[in-house]
């Protein structure tokens, strides 16, 4: 009997222990997440608030598999904020090439192209004489010149590097960016709250006419479509490395001026709601690797640090593929340029790089003349097609291709993937939790983010409450009482910017909505945030309610969630037409992304 009573102690002292040193593991495992998450004491969303001229600084990438998730998160992310995702149908260019002009090694055409139905894009072809074969192609975007693709003078001239080009045995198009010259059917600086909607923007149609330009470039029977680069200097090397990023065809590329951790574009057409956001245009400019690329700068504008600061955080990836010869930078001792000197040097990288040609001194650039204005513009003397569109009628076009393309899609992975992206909203991948009594802190791992809460455990499928005036508001709600009694899990949590969790945010930094998402798109974060949060918490399917707008976010934060949902709280009252957008529930991009429509479908609820 001794015995017997002995060996039931000695079995219950080995469940406590076994019952203590759970207790302990999970206590060390829960804490060091939550030593490696961090979650700040203020968010980071309304403390840092980068601008076009915040100093960034490359994140270190150390294993390839890294870098490549990641460039493929920007590649979405580019395209989404571009208003490309998913790419647009292409539809026949119609290409109208005409005017040609026959100098000493090259000719000269005029060129229009549809990129879109009804929308032309101008430019110039130049072409080598007196040689046979396929050449490399080049396709070669202007930048900020006064003059645009006509640009000739000592600081840049873009006829100059186009001529010289074709002499030496490619072929070159130079087009315009959306404003100049013949390409006027929009303004260049053109845009407002309904068009960063529908992300119909400079930027966006700018990168899509570039696509375009590769198009045609890459199917004319002189060109190896294989040996396609690409170059251009300030706004133009802006264009140069956003098509890098997005269109692996461009074997070779010379960013002139551009790739800076200190300035990231000043104008509309290099930003865009969305597109900066936890990245800068010298991660953008790393996309290229591992193909070959020449980083251009001057020590007289915001690339003066490129040779100790951005090309060597550029080069650590190129390191990832053990690819660091492919990437070279040289700087001159001039202010803001396409100048002789930058030229030359693109033009012995291309011959090295697309042609084999290791014989620098071949290269420097012969004398040129330009061509009067009217032999270069393709509208001069010669109307738009019959067919061309007014800006509204192109809006209107862009508006009615984006929603049936969209609703036509028929995968919910891709569907939800394309909405995300254009709302610019993620499923977290990792998450911390500090929960202390019912009050509740979470945070995505490595993005700052700071959401309050109340907290109460159960059992059973989990709930979301979510009230405009934040947590302690939501808490009143009678569907909270009922959630709290019948034992369930109850999480509401203070989105951001409303109770706890407001706070000062300073809004008026240049290009606001390029580098931050507007507190509408972070109040959806939030709630998909909080979803993921009870989803890896609980089984079941996470009911969400909201109350007020906050119904809009929780429709939109359950349509980006990849878990099962039920949004309990249904916004009948908004009709989902911009005006409702722009004055209850602002998300560049939502309309894009198929609005009201896509996020009840992607959430279960009827349209």
């Amino acid at each position: 009997m001794k015995s017997s009573l002995s060996r039931g102690a000695s079995r219950v002292r080995q469940r406590e222990w076994q019952t203590e040193l759970m207790r302990l593991i999970f206590c060390l495992v829960f804490g060091a997440a939550l030593l490696v998450g961090q979650i700040p004491a203020q968010d980071a969303r309304n403390t840092e608030i980068p601008s076009t001229h915040t100093h960034f600084r490359m994140r270190l990438y150390n294993q390839r598999s890294e870098w490549e998730t990641q460039k493929a998160r920007l590649r979405f992310q580019i395209l989404a904020s571009a208003g490309l995702l998913p790419l647009p149908g292409k539809s026949p260019l119609h290409p109208q090439i005409f005017g040609r002009i026959e100098r000493q090694g090259y000719s000269v055409e005029k060129v229009l192209l549809e990129t879109l139905p009804g929308y032309y894009l101008g430019g110039n072809l130049y072409r080598p004489l007196g040689r046979r074969g396929k050449f490399p192609g080049i396709v070669s975007p202007h930048g900020h010149w006064n003059h645009g693709r006509l640009e000739n003078t000592e600081a840049c001239s873009v006829p100059g590097r186009a001529i010289n080009l074709a002499r030496q045995g490619y072929v070159v198009f130079t087009y315009d960016m959306v404003g100049y010259n013949d390409t006027k059917q929009t303004s260049h600086g053109f845009g407002g709250k309904s068009e960063d909607l529908w992300r119909f923007l400079p930027l966006g149609l700018q990168l899509w006419n570039s696509i375009r330009a590769t198009d045609f470039v890459a199917a004319l029977p002189d060109v190896d479509e294989s040996r396609l680069g690409a170059t251009g200097a300030s706004g133009g090397g802006t264009q140069t490395f956003l098509l890098t990023a997005v269109d692996d065809r461009i074997a070779v590329s010379a960013p002139v001026n551009m790739i800076s951790a200190t300035m990231q574009g000043g104008d509309p057409c290099e930003n865009m709601p969305g597109l900066r956001v936890g990245t800068f245009n010298v991660e953008i400019g790393a996309m290229m690797a591992p193909r070959p690329m020449l980083m251009v700068s001057a020590t007289g504008d915001w690339t003066r640090n490129t040779m100790k600061e951005e090309y060597p955080e550029v080069r650590t990836v190129y390191d990832l593929y053990s690819k660091q010869a492919d990437l070279e930078a040289v700087q001159f001792n001039y202010k803001h340029n396409y100048n002789r000197e930058s030229r030359e040097a693109v033009y012995r990288f291309f011959a090295k790089r697309l042609k084999g040609d290791h014989n620098s001194s071949a290269y420097a650039e012969e004398p040129f003349v330009v061509e009067k204005d009217e032999d270069l513009l393709a509208l001069h003397d010669h109307p738009l097609p019959s067919n061309a569109l007014t800006y509204d009628q192109i809006f209107a076009e862009w508006r009615a291709a984006s929603t049936r393309q969209m609703n036509s899609i028929t995968s919910a992975a891709e569907l939800r993937r394309a909405f995300s992206y254009g709302i610019g909203v993620e499923w977290p991948a990792k998450l911390s939790a500090s929960i202390e009594g019912e009050r509740i802190l979470i945070s995505r791992d490595g993005f700052g983010d700071h959401i309050p809460g109340i907290f109460i455990p159960g059992k059973g499928a989990p709930a979301l409450l979510v009230d405009p005036k934040g947590s302690d508001s939501a808490r009143k709600q009678a569907a909270a009482r009922r959630y709290i009694e019948s034992g369930r899990p109850v999480l509401m949590i203070d989105a951001f910017q409303t109770g706890a969790a407001e706070a000062p945010r300073d809004r008026t930094k240049s290009y606001f909505l390029t580098f931050n998402l507007s507190d509408d798109a972070n109040r959806v974060q939030d709630v998909t945030t909080a979803i993921a949060f009870l989803s890896r918490r609980y089984r079941g399917v996470v009911d969400v309610a909201g109350f007020g707008d906050a119904r809009l976010w929780c429709l939109f934060g359950a349509a980006a969630a990849e878990t099962a949902v039920m949004v309990v709280n249904d916004p009948t009252d908004f009709k989902g037409a911009d005006e409702d957008y722009i004055s209850r529930f602002f998300v560049p991009g939502a309309q894009r992304a198929g609005g009201l429509t896509v996020a009840r479908r992607l959430a279960g609820l009827r349209p």
